[in-house]
């Protein structure tokens, strides 16, 4: 019954013009949104309305949100979602905005087990408790420079995307059963061999962030999946081809196709 009536909801949300200011703000500011197939625009366009209509975005410490902002955040987090099934970030409730860079108290342990706080700059978290928070000078930093690999908004949401299966582990719910051997296969070879290269100094497509844990090796591999596509698909092929099955789209022939 709960289903039935969700999807009535949003039916009928969906059923609603999407608003030309909206419009004008996506293929104005986000490039890869016009190199996507007429397909997956439309279906963007619905899951945007719906992400709005189901999700908190709140503004902290004073910072006033505009409907530019609501619709930048919900474009590139949706964009992670679409042409396959998809509950809407199931567990998320709230989206808190910072204007700039914010302190959050970081607990680390010693050998001995205690515990000491420190406090970090941060430019984003994703909780587990329906909660993602995003700092939006961060943001306009994501949507401007769109090959650098850098996405603040896609690497949260890619957490949110860990954490509906439990752990945040690196390891996302996938639709493919037997998919399994295989990520496993491929994330830990890449993420093996991005900690060597970290030791190393050397410089690769995938930031060097990506080497703190396999859950943010996933969400780095997913900013460098859509920002950094034919560079990733060129020099690290099994990922991109796995990611790709896991996200059912392909950048790379996008950006390509909307060259011609």
């Amino acid at each position: 019954m709960f289903n039935w009536l969700k999807n009535r909801r949003r039916k009928q949300i969906t059923a609603q013009p999407f608003p030309d200011e909206w419009h004008k703000t996506i293929m104005e500011r986000m490039p890869y949104v016009a190199a996507l197939p007429d397909s997956l625009q439309n279906e963007l366009f619905d899951f945007i309305q719906i992400f709005l209509a189901e999700k908190n975005v709140e503004g902290c410490t004073g910072f006033a949100i505009t409907d530019e902002i609501r619709v930048i955040i919900a474009c590139q987090a949706c964009i992670l979602l679409l042409n396959r099934p998809t509950s809407m970030y199931r567990k998320l409730r709230t989206v808190l905005v910072y204007e700039s860079l914010y302190f959050a108290e970081q607990e680390t342990y010693n050998e001995g087990g205690l515990v000491s706080l420190s406090h970090q700059t941060r430019a984003g978290e994703s909780w587990d408790l329906g909660v993602v928070i995003l700092v939006w000078e961060e943001v306009l930093r994501g949507y401007r420079h769109q090959h650098d690999g850098y996405n603040v908004v896609i690497h949260e949401f890619a957490h949110q995307l860990d954490q509906e299966n439990k752990a945040a582990d690196g390891l996302p719910f996938l639709d493919n059963p037997d998919m399994y051997a295989r990520w496993q296969e491929v994330f830990s070879e890449h993420y093996a061999r991005l900690l060597r290269d970290v030791k190393r100094g050397r410089k690769t497509v995938l930031d060097d962030y990506g080497a703190t844990n396999p859950a943010e090796f996933f969400a780095v591999a997913s900013e460098s999946f859509f920002e950094e596509s034919i560079k990733l698909k060129k020099r690290h092929p099994d990922l991109y081809a796995v990611l790709q099955e896991y996200y059912q789209q392909d950048p790379a022939q996008y950006w390509d196709d909307a060259r011609m």
